[in-house]
């Protein structure tokens, strides 16, 4: 399949450089299967003039080739991505779009998204890997089922590699393999940022779409650090409706829009929105208020990705082991909705 893409491909000409964008060198990564195909084309220097009019012919092709896939050619301008200045070695060279899912308070539900965003992402076809970088309360082995973990190590080119855990065709690793239980509180300064600098460079993450981030809640140092070892192409933020969570949205769209920072905002989640009760299906109790989240991406020019009512099965699969979007249609449909919009808006930004 890939090399049909390929030779699909070959029929798109760069006007300027006279060859075809394979030939050329400008297709950097394919990945493809029934469900979806994306395609990233980087071009040499910033803002090429034709790099819209050639992404959109690339779409054009591959959609009309393979009309039941999901088709994404994503534009990268300016020569290779940058790396973090390390002395050593690091494995992120291969992961297309990292996406950071932030809250600026802890118990809105920013993990229980994560989790459920990277299974709505790997069933939408992409090549999936979870990062949980929250040194407070890790959360992500327990969703997944993998607790019990032990990371082993492989050695790659001379170099001692992390094996991440596996679950719903995801590649997780979370700092909650490396601690017991207790110690997660504990961990604070130095000896943190350490251990996320190993966990993101040391990873075998292998070619990744898309790498999902579950930040640490709230605005600190430790954000800073993590952001300032890799390349993040995009945050999410995460609320409920309630004024004091939403307050702390504000604050989270600062951080990510600070000069030194500068990473865009993909958009804002408002979780827990609703209940609605099974037996009373067409009405919907807004327990925590109403649209809180939703006025702040309005009035901060930030995209609203979506509501995620309270589903019990969402609670319920978080505890068993299994994200509620892997066996609830209701919870599937609601993150298929927001994860579409963000990987739009992921495109979007380049």
């Amino acid at each position: 399949m890939k090399e049909q893409i390929l030779e699909l491909l070959r029929s798109v000409v760069h006007p300027e450089i006279g060859q075809d964008i394979v030939t050329s060198g400008l297709v950097e990564q394919v990945a493809a299967s029934e469900a979806a195909i994306t395609v990233s084309v980087r071009f040499p220097k910033s803002r090429d003039p034709f790099a819209v009019k050639i992404k959109n012919q690339a779409e054009a092709i591959l959609k009309e080739h393979f009309p039941e896939a999901k088709v994404l050619v994503m534009i990268k301008e300016g020569g290779q991505k940058k790396l973090p200045d390390l002395k050593e070695k690091t494995t992120t060279g291969d992961i297309t779009k990292v996406i950071a899912v932030a809250s600026g308070k802890g118990g809105v539900g920013k993990s229980t998204v994560a989790a459920n965003l990277a299974v709505t992402l790997a069933r939408m076809g992409f090549r999936v890997g979870l990062l949980d970088a929250d040194i407070y309360g890790p959360s992500q082995p327990k969703m997944f089922g993998v607790e019990d973990y032990i990371p082993d190590a492989e050695e790659v080119d001379g170099m001692d590699l992390i094996v991440p855990a596996v679950s719903e065709d995801i590649s997780i690793m979370s700092i909650g393999f490396f601690i017991r239980p207790t110690d997660a509180l504990l961990w604070r300064g130095a000896m943190a940022v350490n251990a996320l600098k190993q966990m993101i460079h040391q990873t075998k993450w292998g070619p990744l779409d898309f790498l999902v981030c579950d930040l640490p809640p709230g605005t600190g140092d430790i954000h800073l650090s993590i952001i300032g070892e890799m390349q993040i192409d995009a945050a999410v933020i995460v609320s409920t409706p309630q004024q004091v969570a939403v307050a702390d949205v504000v604050r989270g769209v600062e951080m990510f829009r600070n000069e030194q920072v500068h990473i865009p905002v993909a958009g804002i989640i408002e979780n827990m929105a609703y209940f609605t009760p099974e037996e009373l299906p067409n009405n919907n109790y807004y327990i925590f208020g109403k649209g809180g989240a939703k006025k702040v991406a309005e009035e901060y020019d930030v995209p609203f990705l979506g509501e995620v009512p309270i589903i019990q099965s969402i609670m319920e699969g978080g505890d068993s082991g299994r994200p509620g979007s892997t066996f609830d249609e209701r919870v599937e449909e609601v993150y298929r909705e927001i994860a579409d919009k963000i990987v739009g808006n992921v495109m979007k930004n380049g």
